[in-house]
């Protein structure tokens, strides 16, 4: 019984002079791995410029159900903000710097360990290489935890090789997998909305429709407003010639809602149109080849686009909804004319100033 006492003295001093040794070396770390991921860069950016996309690749989120994410308004850029909670576990994500299809910068806080971490892009054969850059400091508890779990560059080179692994695969996997659907006519019901309205260039589109949507979600949450059905945008014009696009991404409502004035919110009419439906499930980069089968079956078929109509496309699956890109479902409405009213039209044709030099 003696022995035994001595065995776990020994044990305890033991303990106590590594914990000692631990709590006394300095906390910094430097970090770095690369992987070349199989998609474009521009994807791989958007991918991972948008916070609420690192649930789907972030090792250290996977097979943890009990963790708990908040989102504001901005979540995609420089600014872009994001936190999560699991128990007594809190960790905060902000983006304080963004190159466009380059490189991003983030402040990283977990528990006690605060961090700059940095993403580089660059293109390569065989896709693009992406190199994630770890630099920051542990507070005394985590440098004793992590000195029992192998060390910060252990347990920091095996996050991000299995952060990176996951980002490759869903890329190479989530963004692939698609399906195009053309429904056929059907009619787009009347209604009342509230939308903001934006103009960018072509290129920019995509990128704006993501923030534009998550702000008008984000405002419904905040001022408690009940959301009659999904998110959807209507092109005002869509110039290719003149790389000019004015759109509106809205949110159906009950009633008309009136706003404030000043806000950049405004109170929209939803107008009856008879229109081709077509369903792309799967990732947004397939909108473009989802909209050119759209206007191959007009063409096919003997329809006739009514310009003086709202194309729209309607989000009815979205990341929040599922997180992966593959089971998104948008669905997209070309105003067309009724059999019966084209065949009027051949002898009463549609003025000329009615039609816009491009659509989407």
């Amino acid at each position: 019984m003696q022995i035994l006492k001595y065995i776990f003295l020994l044990l305890l001093l033991a303990f106590m002079g590594v914990t000692v040794y631990v709590a006394t070396q300095k906390g910094d770390f430097k970090v770095s791995r690369s992987k070349v991921i199989k998609a474009q860069k521009i994807s791989v950016f958007d991918y991972v410029n948008d916070l609420k996309n690192w649930e789907s690749f972030g090792s250290w989120m996977e097979n943890d159900e009990g963790i708990k994410f908040n989102y504001p308004s901005k979540t995609m850029g420089s600014g872009a903000y994001c936190s999560w909670e699991n128990g007594s576990n809190d960790g905060t994500v902000k983006t304080v710097f963004v190159k466009e299809n380059d490189s991003i910068s983030q402040k990283v806080k977990f528990n006690g360990t605060f961090a700059l971490v940095s993403w580089k892009l660059k293109d390569t054969i065989g896709g693009t290489k992406v190199t994630v850059y770890n630099k920051g400091k542990m507070d005394v508890f985590t440098k004793i935890a992590i000195f029992f779990q192998g060390g910060i560059s252990s347990v920091l080179n095996d996050v991000c090789e299995k952060s990176l692994s996951n980002l490759d695969k869903t890329l190479n996997y989530q963004m692939k997998t698609y399906s195009i659907n053309v429904n056929g006519v059907v009619q787009r019901n009347s209604g009342f909305c509230l939308q903001q309205t934006v103009s960018c260039k072509v290129k920019s589109v995509s990128k704006n429709i993501k923030i534009i949507m998550t702000r008008m979600v984000h405002f419904f949450k905040k001022n408690k407003l009940p959301m009659t059905g999904k998110p959807f945008v209507l092109y005002n014009r869509y110039d290719i010639t003149n790389d000019f696009v004015t759109f509106s991404v809205c949110v159906p409502t009950q009633k008309q809602i009136f706003v404030s004035p000043e806000s950049d919110v405004i109170s929209g009419e939803i107008i009856p149109f008879t229109c081709l439906k077509t369903t792309l499930v799967g990732d947004y980069s397939h909108t473009q080849e989802a909209w050119s089968k759209a206007k191959k079956y007009i063409t096919a078929n003997g329809f006739k686009e009514n310009f003086a109509g709202n194309y729209s496309e309607v989000y009815v699956k979205t990341i929040d909804d599922i997180k992966q890109p593959s089971k998104w479902i948008t669905e997209i409405y070309i105003p067309v004319f009724p059999k019966a009213e084209i065949a009027q039209s051949a002898v009463e044709p549609v003025p000329s100033d009615n039609i816009p030099t491009e659509t989407p």
